[in-house]
C-alpha cells in the first residue's frame, strides 16, 4: 500500500471539510459507519426476534401449545437463522470490532444513539409536515 502524498493529503482533507461543510449529517453518518454496520444490525435484529419468540413462545402456552409452537418457535427460529448469517457476515474481525466498540462506548450509548436518531428522525416528520 503506497501512503498518499502531501498534495493528495491536502485534497482529501479539503473534500472532508467542504462535506462537513455542505451536509453534516451526511459527514457524521459516513464517518460513524463501517463496513459491519449492516450486518451488526441484523444481529441486533436477530437477537431481539429470538428473545421476542421465547417470549411469546411462553405466554402462548397457556393458550394453546400448538400454537405457541408455530408463533413462538417458529419466530425464534427464523431469527435464529437470520443471527447465524449475519454473525457469518460479520466474521472474525468484525466480531472483535463490536465488542470493542461495545467496551469502548457501552451497551448503554449503543441504545440511546438509536433513540436518538429516531427522536431526530420523528422531529424532521414533524417539522416537515408543518410547512
Amino acid at each position: 500500500m503506497v501512503p498518499l502524498s502531501e498534495h493528495e493529503q491536502r485534497i482529501l482533507t479539503e473534500i472532508e471539510q467542504h462535506l462537513y461543510a455542505s451536509d453534516p449529517d451526511l459527514a457524521r453518518q459516513v464517518g460513524s459507519t463501517t463496513v459491519y454496520s449492516e450486518a451488526l444490525r441484523g444481529v441486533r435484529w436477530g437477537i431481539a426476534g429470538v428473545v421476542i419468540g421465547l417470549i411469546a413462545s411462553i405466554a402462548l402456552l397457556s393458550v394453546h401449545p400448538l400454537l405457541s409452537f408455530f408463533v413462538g418457535f417458529g419466530l425464534m427460529l427464523v431469527s435464529a437463522w437470520h443471527l447465524e448469517r449475519n454473525v457469518r457476515r460479520l466474521g472474525r474481525s468484525g466480531l472483535e470490532q463490536a465488542a470493542q466498540a461495545s467496551r469502548v462506548s457501552g451497551l448503554r450509548d449503543m441504545f440511546n444513539n438509536a433513540s436518538e436518531r429516531a427522536r431526530d428522525r420523528l422531529r424532521r416528520d414533524e417539522h416537515d409536515s408543518d410547512d
